[in-house]
């Protein structure tokens, strides 16, 4: 007894074909399904403890501003920031600016070569002028 099996390609054919296609759709059904629980729950997420919060009549909190930066070059010139100014300007200068804000915080640079004396002139500009807060500013040694 022998079996034969139809030549290929005739049209009663059983034979398994495979498919090469990749089906996305579960894929986007998931995709999906997590963008709505994510749009769900992310304003749940900030909202935090609900609270009937008592009246202050204390100030408001304001953003710290920008520092006062002095720099004095090995030349004697002395820099605001990025603006040059003259050694007779810095003073009226910086009472402009403490005028405005005098809790700023001031920072002071000088090039190493600088005598201390000449330093010590600026932070008492500074000072006079009427800020409070200065810190001096120097690179970090490098570890031994």
């Amino acid at each position: 007894m022998a079996l034969s099996l139809p030549p290929s390609g005739e049209a009663g054919e059983d034979r398994y074909a495979p498919l090469a296609e990749i089906n996305v759709t579960p894929m986007v059904d998931v995709m999906l399904v997590l963008l709505v629980i994510f749009m769900v729950t992310a304003p749940l997420l900030t909202v935090g403890v609900p609270l009937d919060l008592p009246k202050s009549q204390a100030a408001q909190l304001t953003e710290p501003k920008k520092p006062i930066i002095i720099s004095l070059n090995r030349n004697g010139e002395v820099f605001i920031g990025e603006e040059r100014i003259n050694g007779d300007e810095l003073e009226p200068r910086l009472a402009q600016l403490a005028a405005e804000d005098p809790s700023r915080i001031v920072y002071v640079r000088s090039d190493r070569t600088n005598t201390y004396a000449q330093v010590m002139d600026t932070l008492g500009l500074v000072n006079h002028a009427g800020f409070l807060k200065v810190s001096l500013i120097a690179e970090a040694a490098a570890p031994r």
